[in-house]
């Protein structure tokens, strides 16, 4: 497979899972205080959107990346 199929496979399967799943969450631990051998921590969870627009816009350059790759294979 050329380069630029695969970077093509790449951002096409990276947008699919981004219109799959559309958001995610992520959690930190923070250590909040501390006093001898006892520690007190705080986690707090964050929740990550991925816009609409750059899944659909990943799909479509990776669909063209990927065309552009067999064409540039076959003429070769």
């Amino acid at each position: 497979m050329k380069p630029l199929a695969g970077i093509g496979a790449v951002l096409l399967l990276l947008g699919i899972i981004g219109l799959a799943m559309p958001f995610f969450t992520t959690q930190d631990t923070h250590q909040v205080a501390k006093l001898g051998d006892l520690s007190v921590q705080s986690t707090q969870q964050t929740t990550h959107v991925i816009p609409v627009q750059v899944s659909i816009g990943a799909v479509v350059i990776g669909i063209v990346l990927l065309g552009a790759g067999m064409v540039s294979g076959r003429t070769r």
